[in-house]
């Protein structure tokens, strides 16, 4: 199954016992992130090491792990989605994601609310995908 991730997925990849890191390490999915998605990582790397107990070693090597299994997209592959992504979203901070999946015709995978209960494309909770295993 291919996936696009948003960031507050992706920031869980660091907390330990993690259910969306046990997730990004099953081999039947595919999982893809707008570049944009690390430097909101690093923008908040404080607040993750801090949350997740972890020191800036741990953080770093964690971080590197994270690329091993999300394909990040630069922004030049998948810019021409954006005006109709820009369209369709229901939050700005989310074009960047919704333009990908666009690109890549995948569900968004997300625990944003007000992005799942929109019509317009696809978004699977955690727990969705939890069950798609099952």
């Amino acid at each position: 199954m291919k996936l696009v991730v948003d960031s507050n997925v992706l920031f869980t990849f660091f907390w330990k016992n993690s259910v969306a890191r046990e997730l990004f390490l099953k081999q039947d999915l595919e999982l893809f992130a707008p570049e944009f998605a690390l430097q909101e990582i690093n923008k908040y790397h404080d607040e993750i090491m801090r949350k997740a107990k972890l020191s800036p070693h741990e953080f770093n090597k964690q971080k590197h792990e994270l690329s091993i299994y999300i394909e990040f997209i630069s922004i030049e592959e998948y810019s021409l989605f954006f005006m109709q992504a820009s369209e369709i979203t229901p939050d700005r901070d989310d074009v960047d994601f919704v333009a990908l999946s666009l690109m890549l015709s995948c569900p968004i995978w997300s625990n944003d609310i007000v992005l799942k209960n929109q019509k317009h494309f696809k978004v699977l909770t955690t727990k969705e995908v939890i069950e798609t295993f099952d």
